[in-house]
């Protein structure tokens, strides 16, 4: 009897096991189609091929639409359209100054990006809800990542230091290459749309085991 008692509460307690496991192991992005519900997470909303970029350096362009068709009947040949964090999104990678068409609310232009000239550049777009203290962990990017930041606070660490995102604040924009981990800091939910700007011929995201933070992200 003890020990069908003892069974009966460890199966009880994967669930909790199994989020603290992931939690600790750091969050990582998975395709929307696996969300439930409103889980918190790092879910990846659109790929949205780019081409071959002729500067060294662009931009990430956001705007909304009232509606998904209007946003569509917007979008360029580098944009993308996402229902995301309650809005209709046109994403669109293009040279500074770029305006979209009439009918959308310029919500933001970031950048510059470093780019390499004559490479072909695919857009992952990810929709990222992180509660205070989740974690992604160590990774890189095959191009430069950037993120906006709708509500909370990131804190992303890298070899060189830490930058901080906030709502209302500074863009986080960090080149291809260098490894990096990210905490979402402070007392709120952090929701943002993130940009990894990669070489269409290599993954967006690698995990890392080579490299460790020292922690300077402090929740």
């Amino acid at each position: 009897m003890r020990i069908l008692l003892w069974a009966i509460l460890a199966v009880m307690a994967l669930p909790t096991f199994a989020f603290a496991a992931e939690h600790e192991m750091g969050t990582r992005c998975r395709p929307i189609s696996e969300r439930v519900g409103a889980d918190p997470g790092c879910w990846i909303i659109a790929n949205q091929p780019v081409g071959n970029l002729t500067k060294p350096e662009t931009f990430w362009h956001l705007d909304t639409y009232p509606t998904r068709a209007l946003a569509e009947g917007a979008k360029g040949a580098h944009g993308a359209v996402v229902e995301s964090l309650g809005k209709h999104w046109l994403l669109s990678i293009e040279d500074a100054g770029w305006r979209g068409p009439a009918g959308g609310q310029r919500i933001a232009e970031i950048g510059p990006l470093p780019v390499q000239t004559g490479q072909a550049y695919t857009a992952q777009y990810m929709e990222a809800v992180f509660n205070p203290g989740m974690t992604a962990p160590a990774h890189v990017h095959s191009g430069p990542e950037a993120w906006y930041t709708v509500t909370g606070e990131t804190c992303l660490e890298t070899p060189d230091g830490i930058q901080v995102g906030r709502a209302g604040g500074q863009f986080v924009i960090v080149p291809g290459g260098p490894p990096m981990h990210l905490t979402a800091t402070g007392k709120e939910q952090r929701q943002a749309l993130v940009l990894i700007l990669h070489d269409s011929t290599k993954p967006a995201t690698t995990l890392v085991s080579d490299w460790t933070p020292k922690g300077l992200c402090k929740n």
